[in-house]
């Protein structure tokens, strides 16, 4: 049996939850049930959202925020960076635009969370 003390991030009262972890996951502390899905996901399969930016091409900016769409495995997060480091878009970008379709094999994409015009010359 595995015992791990989290702090819940699903609203502002930040619970102090005690996850026991044996043939079943269970979970103390939490004043909502957000709390005991969160837990529950967090020691069995942490995910989270990346945020980033890339590079546009010919645009007013030179960079454009991103995100990910979902959340993805934690495992993930670096293969996820490294890609969207080598990511280069050329301008107009609108915010949704998907920049990359799969990032790292993850299923998710990236997609743009800013408007960038493009460059007048």
């Amino acid at each position: 049996m595995e015992e791990k003390e989290l702090t819940c991030i699903c609203c502002p009262m930040g619970c102090q939850l005690k996850v026991t972890i044996s043939d079943e996951v269970t979970v103390s502390g939490n004043k909502c049930g957000r709390g005991a899905i969160y837990a529950k996901k967090e020691v069995t399969d942490p995910r989270r959202v990346v945020t980033s930016s890339v590079r546009v091409k010919d645009g007013e900016l030179a960079m454009v925020s991103v995100k990910t769409e979902s959340d993805v495995p934690k495992d993930k997060i670096f293969d996820c960076m490294r890609e969207i480091r080598k990511a280069e878009i050329t301008a107009p970008v609108h915010i949704g635009d998907v920049i990359i379709k799969d990032c790292a094999g993850t299923g998710v994409r990236i997609v743009a969370t800013k408007n960038i015009l493009k460059a007048v010359c």
